[in-house]
């Protein structure tokens, strides 16, 4: 697959997501998702194209490149980075609140987290 938009989209279709819930991943609104996905459309930061590889499971490189295999089952397994704890489920109220905090610019998510850090004491 040559353009990186066929990929996105080929990624998050064999994931099973809709834009909307990937763009929720990536902390994006489902329009920057549209984007990505179309021809002639805006590439996507490498933060969150390796967003994007980590939730829909294929391998960074090929989402960037397309050399290599795509998935996981095409080679070896994709490691999740030791940064992003693999989470076992999750409620939809932390659903929520992740999609919130990841729509707030980084100084206030330090402030968020300074509350809920008090909150919990």
């Amino acid at each position: 697959m040559k353009a990186m938009c066929d990929r996105i989209r080929r990624a998050r279709l064999t994931a099973g997501l809709s834009q909307s819930q990937l763009a929720l991943e990536a902390g994006v609104r489902r329009s920057a998702v549209a984007q990505w996905e179309r021809e002639g459309g805006t590439f996507p930061s490498v933060q969150h194209l390796a967003c994007i590889a980590i939730v829909t499971q294929v391998h960074f490189e090929w989402l960037a490149t397309g050399r290599g295999p795509g998935r996981p089952e095409d080679g070896v397994d994709l490691p999740l980075p030791e940064s992003l704890p693999v989470e076992a489920a999750r409620t939809v109220q932390e659903t929520e609140i992740l999609s919130l905090l990841r729509r707030m610019p980084a100084r206030k998510r330090q402030v968020a987290r300074a509350i809920m850090e008090m909150l919990t004491d």
